[in-house]
Parts: C-alpha cells; structure tokens; sequence
C-alpha cells in the first residue's frame, strides 16, 4: 500500500514540476511583438508612432492577457504551494524513513518560536522547574526558555547562570519598592510582582518580537505532554478571536475530582486561570497599556479585560506548584493546591480534532449536555444515590447557594467577578464519587453578575 501511495506522491511531484514550467513557457510566448526599427536607429520614431495610432488597442489587449495570465499563475501557485506541503509530509514513504507523519507540517506563521517565560525572583528550587521544562523540551529553537528574575537574590541567580546557554537569563532592572498608599503597604509585593511581569511581558513580546509567549511560575512543575499540549493548541488560539489564552491549569483538578480516564478532554471557561497560560503578542498590545499597578491576575478576570472571551482548560492539570511561600503566604495551598493531580499519560494532542472547541459547536453541545442531565439534590449526591457516572446537575440560583454547594462538595467557592472558578457560562464540572456533576445556574442562564464576588 505504501508503494503505491508512494507512486502516487511522486506521479503528484511531476505534475507540480510539469504544470509550472508549461505556466511560465505560456506567459514568456506570450510577449508582444517587437516592431523592426521601433526603439533606436533610422525611422525608430516613426514606427512608435504608427504603433501607437495603429496598434495601440491590441497592444492593451496583449497586457491585459498578460495580467489575467499573471493572475491565474499565481493563485496556481498558491494551490500548488499546499500540494507541496503534503508530498513533503509523505517523503518517507519513499525515503524508508518510516511511517507518514500524522499531520502535515504548520504553515509557517503556525511554526514561529512560542519561548516559554519562567518568572523567577528568590527561590533557588527555580531548579526543578527549569529541569522539567528541560527534560520535556521537543525543540530548543521552537521553544527557548527565558528566564526573568526579579528581586536581585543572589543564590536563584547562581542557580539560573548554572544552565549556561540552555536558557536565558534576564534580570529585572528596577528593584526599588513601589511607591504606594499607606494601606497597601503590605501589599508591596503584589504592586512589584505586577511591574515585573509588565516588564518581562514586554522583553519578550516586544523588544524580542515573538508572536507568543507560555508563562509560568517559577514554583510550577509541568507535565510531559506540557509542550504538545501547548502546540496543539496555537493555532486555534490564533484563529478564535473568541479565545484569549490557554491555560495548563484546572482549579478544581484534585485527585478524586477529575475523571483519570479523560486526560484529552479539555474544557472552554470563563475564568483565567493562569498557572502555566499562553498568550499571543496581539493581546499584549490591547492588555500593556492599562496594566495594573498590582494584583494583576484578579485585574485580568474583570470584565473589563476579559470581553467575553474565555481561555481553554484540561481535565486534568499540566502543571502543579510546589511552591507554598510567596507573596499570597499559602492562600488555598495546604487546602487545594497542593493536592493538584498533575498529568502523567501523554496524550499526542497533535493528532487529535480539536474543532470541537470552537465558540458555536462547544457552546451548544456543552449546554445540552448540561441541562439535559438529570436534576438531583446534595442530598442525593451526599448519599450515593445516584445511579450510574453521570452526568447528573445541581442548581444554585444566588451566590449563597453557590458557595454553599461548592464548599460542601469540596470545589472551590470562591468567584472573581462573578465567574466561577471554572465555570463555563455559570457551570462548574468536577467529578465526585466517581461520578460528573455539573453546579449549573438555571436554564436560560444569560451572564454573570460582577457583585458576586
């Protein structure tokens, strides 16, 4: 079978060579003629004269001829160009370089480097990040690995320098404190972080021209998949304008809340989730402007920034943090961060349709899924009683309701700007007792409410 494809491939390759010579062979006999005498020498002018009274309309329809041929060989060209790509893709049928590739190769705006930005200040274990990151890597030129240190400490800036040319190595040049209000003077780490990220952002996106950026924490550990993911996802990134980012996180991705079996599923939400996110440098150039003094990642939840558009998520985490001191000084570490399952089966996400992620086709096969579970109460979830995995739906009609399922069922509670963490057009999905349960809003849900918060 090979062998015939193969055959195929090659017959395809000639065809390509054969039509553009026989193209450029039409358009080179086409020239118009050139009249004996017309141009330099004894009677030259005479005869430009007589051409132009005399043959001036055929002349005009030789050019036009010509243009219309120029035309059509370049949209030629054009098609032809992605006949290419394929026979390129399938050179080892010929090659014995073993099977096809799954997919043929991106274009090229899709192949531009995507750096991964490691934000790092005075924690020497920046280690096992970068070695994680290091040992997953598919490609030091797809995916450089940058490393911006705020804060000046000398050990994490030894153990950074220890990489060499393996990463780069930027240092925040402003240390001071920030100038701020009396009452956020405890606050000061927040307002430092948020200049560092504006100055990183920029760095990377800016002065360095990169079309894309992954960020991520230099207290994060990612998966092995972490880069696959991550490429697969580029391309719908650039071609949704309904989409803003794709985050590597699921707030509520504990063990025992999300289903092991559905490591390739991967969600639509409304809340940003951060924690290892990509970005496009466009969206940088609507955000740098206005960016906050300080608590950034609370600023890019607002409505304001957000417009509607939400970020993709997986089922189950491509990073977790091992970092519990910081700034936030543990907030939900011991209670849920730390207990982040994160992913260990690589899912070839490449090779998978991830069409289904588009606004239209998500937002109506999620709804329907939704409400057309079955109601059931927490008592009957609480007790068991519902037969089978699920799908089942629980309704919360206010914020108290929210809160109260939420923290009885052991997902977390809190909203930013009246989104959930998770949510999806109000709805929440996590696993519980081996079974999916979606804390949705009623039917007819239209959109969130900024005070609930």
């Amino acid at each position: 079978m090979f062998l015939k494809r193969g055959s195929m491939i090659i017959c395809g390759a000639f065809l390509f060579v054969s039509w553009n010579a026989v193209l450029v062979l039409v358009l080179l006999g086409r020239t118009p003629p050139i009249t004996p005498g017309a141009g330099g020498g004894p009677g030259g002018d005479e005869a430009a004269v007589e051409l132009a009274a005399q043959g001036e309309g055929e002349l005009g329809d030789v050019v036009a001829d010509v243009l219309r041929m120029a035309d059509t060989f370049e949209k030629r060209l054009e098609e032809q160009k992605k006949i290419l790509r394929v026979i390129q893709s399938h050179r080892s049928l010929w090659g014995g370089g073993g099977p096809p590739q799954a997919t043929p190769p991106l274009p090229d705006d899709d192949r531009a480097a995507i750096p991964v930005l490691v934000m790092a200040c005075n924690r020497p274990t920046v280690k096992r990040c970068l070695d994680k990151l290091l040992e997953y890597r598919p490609s030091a030129q797809r995916h450089p690995i940058i490393v911006s240190q705020d804060c000046g400490h000398v050990e994490t800036a030894e153990v950074i320098r220890s990489y060499g040319n393996q990463v780069t190595h930027l240092q925040q040049p402003d240390l001071s404190d920030v100038a701020v209000r009396p009452e956020h003077r405890k606050f000061q780490g927040y307002y430092k972080i948020s200049r560092h990220y504006r100055w990183a952002l920029s760095q990377v996106l800016r002065t360095s021209g990169h079309k894309a950026v992954i960020i991520v924490e230099d207290d994060l550990e990612v998966a092995p998949d972490f880069f696959e993911y991550f490429e697969a996802l580029y391309p719908l990134l650039r071609s949704d304008p309904s989409l803003w980012c794709v985050s590597a996180w699921n707030d509520n991705g504990r063990e025992g809340y999300v289903d092991p079996g559905q490591a390739a599923r991967l969600y639509r939400t409304d809340f940003f989730p951060g924690l290892g996110w990509m970005m496009l440098g466009q969206l940088w150039d609507e955000l740098e402007p206005k960016w906050p003094a300080a608590f950034w990642d609370d600023w890019m939840r607002q409505p304001e920034q957000r417009r509607d558009r939400a970020c993709i998520r997986p089922e189950i985490s491509r990073t977790m943090t091992f970092g519990r001191k910081g700034v936030s000084l543990g907030q939900f570490y011991d209670s849920y961060l730390r207990f982040i399952k994160l992913n260990s089966q690589y899912v070839p996400f490449a090779t998978l349709d991830l069409a289904y992620l588009q606004k239209d086709a998500y937002s109506a096969h999620f709804e329907k899924e939704v409400y057309a579970a079955p109601l059931v109460s927490y008592e009957t979830l609480k007790q068991g009683q519902g037969t089978g995995p699920g799908p089942f739906r629980l309704q919360y009609s206010s914020k108290e309701s929210f809160k109260w399922l939420a923290r009885s069922l052991g997902v977390m509670e809190d909203l930013k700007s009246g989104v959930p963490r998770t949510g999806y057009r109000g709805v929440v999905s996590f696993m519980t007792r081996g079974q999916r349960v979606y804390l949705a809003p009623p039917p007819g849900w239209s959109q969130y409410d900024p005070t609930w918060s």
